[in-house]
C-alpha cells in the first residue's frame, strides 16, 4: 500500500476514535502547523494567532473579516484633531478567564510590556509610535503618540496587540489566558489543542461548546480525515491539487478566498551576492511566477511583483518589472559580476509552498546558471536561525501580516533591507492622515520595493478552505492570519 495513504488512513482511524465522541456542538479544525506557543505576543509564528485571535484573545479592536476595524474590549474611541491622542472607553465588567479584572491598568501593561526591553513580541515597531498610556480612571485608556501613525488603529487590531492579564502574563506559552469567548481547555502536544466555551463572557456567547485543533501537517493524512468526516473544517488546506476530490463530496463546501498573505523569497540582504541589486534582480526575471503558482498551487494564486496583494489598500500590480526573461537575467548576473556556477543555499520550512517551490526555484535557476542547495528545517528551527537570527542566504515563506510594508523600514529585520530613502517615504506615509495621499504613498513604496527587489515576491497566497456543508459561520477571506470561530455553529 502507498506509504502516504496509509499514513492518511491511519491519522483518519485516530482521529475518528477521538471525533467520535464529540457531538455537533463541537468543531474539529485541521491545522498543517503545531505552534510553537500559545501567545502571540511572545512569537512571530502565525499558527499561534489561528488558534487563539479572537477565540482565546481580544485586543482593543478587532479585524473584521473584510478587514475593518471593529470594536472589541474598547467599547468606541475618539482621536483628537492633531491625530496624536487616542481615548478609548473600555467595557465594563469584564474578566480573564482566571477572574483577573480587565481595566486601563491592563492596556498600560499590555503596551508597555510589548515594547519592553526583554519584549518577544514580533512586532514592536506596531507600538513604538506610542508616547505614552494613561488611565483618567479604568474605564477610559488615553494613549498619546509621539507622531501621527495612519495605521495605529490598524495594528492594534492584530494578535500581537491583545489584551494580556498580570497575573497570567508568564504562563500564556503554555497556558494561555484571554478575555475571549473560548477558553483554554487542554494541549496534547504533537496532536491538538482544545478549547472550550466561556460560560462568563463578556459579550455574545460563542455558538459551539468547544473545539478542537488538530495538527495534520501531510496533505494526504489531512485529506483522508477531511473525507472521513473526521475533520470538520480545514480554514487553509495545503495541497490544492486535492480539491477536485473534495468538489465531488456532496458532503463538502469549497471556498477559495484571498488573503493578504505573500509568498516571497527572501534575501539575506547583507550577505553576497545578494547584496548586489543587480542580482537579486537576475533572480526575479528567471522566476516564471505563473509556471511557479501552477507547480505549488494548482494555478490557485495571483502574481505579485511587490510586497502587497490585490486584497490590501493601495495594491498596484507590479508584475511586469521583472518578467520571466531567462537572458536578461544571464545580462544582470554578468552585471553583478556573478560567475556561472556561483551556489547557495535556500532554507525551507514545511509548507508546501516552500518544500515543492523550492525544487521549482532551483530548477529555474539552473537554467541562468546558479546551483542551489535546498535544506529543509522544521518551523521552530526556521523561527530561531532565519527569522531571529538571520542566518540564512535564502528562505521561502509566506508573510501573512496585512498592511505590512513597515517591515522594509525596521533598523532590524531577518532579510536585512537598509534604504533610507523607503524609510523616510514610509515615515511620510505613516505620517499622512490624508486617504487619497495615503494610497500615492502606498503605490510609492510598492514601487520602491519592486525597484530595490529586496525579495523576490511571488505570489498571493489563496485561502483555500474545505468543510462541512453543515458548518456555517466560517470566514471565507483572510484579512489576517486567525481562523476566528466566535460565530461558527453546526446548521440543522
Amino acid at each position: 500500500m502507498n506509504k502516504k495513504l496509509f499514513a492518511g488512513l491511519v491519522s483518519a482511524a485516530m482521529l475518528a476514535s477521538i471525533n467520535g465522541a464529540f457531538a455537533k456542538d463541537h468543531l474539529v479544525v485541521g491545522e498543517v502547523l503545531e505552534p510553537p506557543g500559545l501567545d502571540p505576543t511572545a512569537n512571530a509564528a502565525s499558527a499561534i494567532r489561528r488558534v487563539t485571535y479572537a477565540n482565546l484573545y481580544e485586543g482593543l479592536v478587532r479585524i473584521a473579516e473584510d478587514g475593518s476595524v471593529q470594536p472589541a474590549l474598547a467599547e468606541s474611541w475618539t482621536i483628537s484633531p492633531d491625530n496624536l491622542t487616542y481615548t478609548f472607553k473600555l467595557r465594563e465588567g469584564v474578566k480573564f478567564h482566571d477572574g483577573e479584572a480587565f481595566d486601563c491598568s491592563i492596556v498600560k501593561f499590555s503596551y508597555e510590556r510589548a515594547v519592553a526591553e526583554d519584549s518577544t513580541n514580533a512586532q514592536k515597531g506596531l507600538f513604538e509610535p506610542i508616547a505614552s498610556t494613561e488611565c483618567p480612571d479604568p474605564a477610559t485608556a488615553v494613549v498619546t503618540l509621539k507622531r501621527p501613525a495612519s495605521n495605529f488603529l490598524f495594528g492594534m487590531g492584530w494578535g500581537d496587540a491583545v489584551m494580556i492579564g498580570k497575573q497570567s502574563a508568564e504562563n500564556n506559552k503554555t497556558n494561555p489566558v484571554g478575555t475571549g469567548p473560548f477558553k483554554f481547555k487542554r494541549w496534547v502536544q504533537g496532536d491538538r489543542v482544545e478549547i472550550e466555551k466561556n460560560a462568563d463572557y463578556w459579550g455574545t456567547p460563542a455558538k459551539l461548546e468547544g473545539v478542537t485543533f488538530r495538527f495534520v501537517s501531510d496533505p494526504s493524512a489531512a485529506a483522508a480525515a477531511v473525507m472521513a468526516g473526521d475533520i470538520d473544517l480545514f480554514a487553509e488546506f495545503q495541497a490544492p491539487e486535492l480539491l477536485n476530490r473534495f468538489k465531488s463530496d456532496e458532503n463538502l463546501h469549497v471556498e477559495v478566498g484571498s488573503t493578504a498573505g505573500k509568498v516571497v523569497m527572501s534575501l539575506n540582504n547583507e550577505r553576497a551576492p545578494f547584496d548586489n541589486v543587480k542580482f537579486r534582480q537576475a533572480l526575479a526575471h528567471a522566476i516564471d511566477r505563473d509556471a511557479f503558482i501552477d507547480a505549488v498551487s494548482s494555478g490557485y494564486g495571483t502574481a505579485i511583483g511587490s510586497h502587497s496583494t490585490p486584497a490590501e489598500p493601495g495594491y498596484i500590480d507590479l508584475t511586469d518589472v521583472y518578467p520571466y526573461d531567462i537572458a536578461k537575467a544571464k545580462e544582470l548576473l554578468k552585471e553583478a559580476g556573478v560567475a556561472e556556477g556561483t551556489s547557495f543555499t535556500i532554507t525551507l520550512p514545511p509548507p508546501a509552498y516552500s518544500r515543492r517551490g523550492g525544487e521549482i526555484i532551483a530548477a529555474m535557476l539552473a537554467e541562468i546558471g546558479l546551483q542551489v542547495n535546498l535544506v529543509p528545517m522544521e518551523f521552530a528551527q526556521w523561527l530561531d536561525q532565519v527569522f531571529k537570527r538571520a542566518d540564512y542566504e535564502a528562505t521561502i515563506i509566506g508573510h501573512t501580516e496585512a498592511r505590512d510594508l513597515d517591515i522594509y523600514a525596521r533598523d532590524k529585520y531577518y532579510f536585512n533591507y537598509k534604504n533610507p530613502e523607503y524609510s523616510a517615504l514610509y515615515k511620510t506615509y505613516t505620517e499622512t492622515t490624508d486617504e487619497a495621499k495615503q494610497l500615492e504613498l502606498l503605490g510609492q513604496l510598492q514601487r520602491k520595493l519592486a525597484e530595490d527587489e529586496p525579495n523576490v515576491f511571488l505570489y498571493a497566497l489563496p485561502k483555500i478552505g474545505v468543510w462541512n456543508k453543515k458548518v456555517q459561520g466560517v470566514w471565507k477571506n483572510l484579512p489576517l492570519p486567525a481562523n476566528d470561530l466566535t460565530a461558527a455553529y453546526w446548521a440543522d
